[in-house]
């Protein structure tokens, strides 16, 4: 959109580079800083609409852990069929969730959306018919990913859905390699600087530790979930659909 404030903090040079926080900077420019930096993540909110569509039954609930500014959450808001469900966004940066308050306020969908500043740890899940974890559950630590997805499994009701997206890393070094260069020339391609594209992955490195598409599977797995779906991938970034059981 023209009136998005660009991203433009790391266009000059940093004498230290701070790890990355989503904090007031951030959350100014963070609408085009995930479009020019996540090829494809357009038609992730669209699959989560379509998700929507297809899994949310009435009287449910829908969890947006890491909702950001909301983004995920208008999609499934407009998408939702039925009545008396209810979404709970959850974020832990207040700047984050005070920002995505304004953007919710602005759109006159029907169905209500509470905001939760909250560790997504924290959070009880029940009576869920989706949750999304988009681009959330890297920034967690390792040891408290199966926790989580043991908490989202417990809280869904049966035949509800989990839809994760995340960056990948490949055990294959020459293709981890390959498909990072070819995500910076995307990013280069989208008016990024190799300055900025440098500090950025700096900042990211403690915080974002991405894991192979088979450790997510198996993770799923062990949480749970016996079907495990792909259903998005451009360049290291993908997307999959975990179902409950129905019975």
């Amino acid at each position: 959109m023209s009136n998005t404030p660009k991203d433009d903090i790391y266009h000059q040079q940093h004498a230290a580079v701070a790890d990355f926080r989503f904090d007031d900077r951030v959350v100014r420019v963070f609408p085009d800083m995930i479009q020019r930096s996540v090829p494809g993540y357009g038609l992730v909110l669209e699959l989560a609409g379509l998700l929507a569509r297809r899994r949310v039954t009435a009287g449910s609930y829908v969890f947006d852990l890491g909702c950001s500014l909301g983004a995920s959450t208008l999609a499934v808001r407009r998408n939702i069929l039925h009545r008396n469900c209810k979404i709970i966004a959850v974020d832990n940066s207040s700047a984050m969730i005070k920002r995505c308050s304004e953007v919710l306020a602005a759109d006159n969908s029907r169905v209500p959306v509470e905001l939760v500043n909250a560790d997504v740890l924290d959070v009880a899940i029940n009576n869920a018919s989706l949750v999304m974890l988009n681009f959330t559950l890297q920034f967690i630590q390792p040891e408290q990913r199966l926790q989580l997805l043991q908490s989202i499994y417990q809280g869904l009701l049966p035949g509800g859905a989990l839809l994760l997206a995340e960056k990948l890393q490949f055990d294959d070094p020459a293709d981890n390699e390959l498909l990072i260069d070819w995500h910076h020339e995307f990013k280069r391609s989208q008016g990024y600087s190799d300055l900025e594209i440098a500090q950025k992955r700096q900042a990211l490195e403690k915080v974002m530790l991405p894991d192979t598409q088979e450790a997510h599977h198996q993770r799923l797995q062990q949480a749970g979930f016996t079907q495990v779906t792909p259903c998005f991938q451009a360049l290291n970034f993908a997307a999959m659909v975990a179902i409950k059981s129905p019975s």
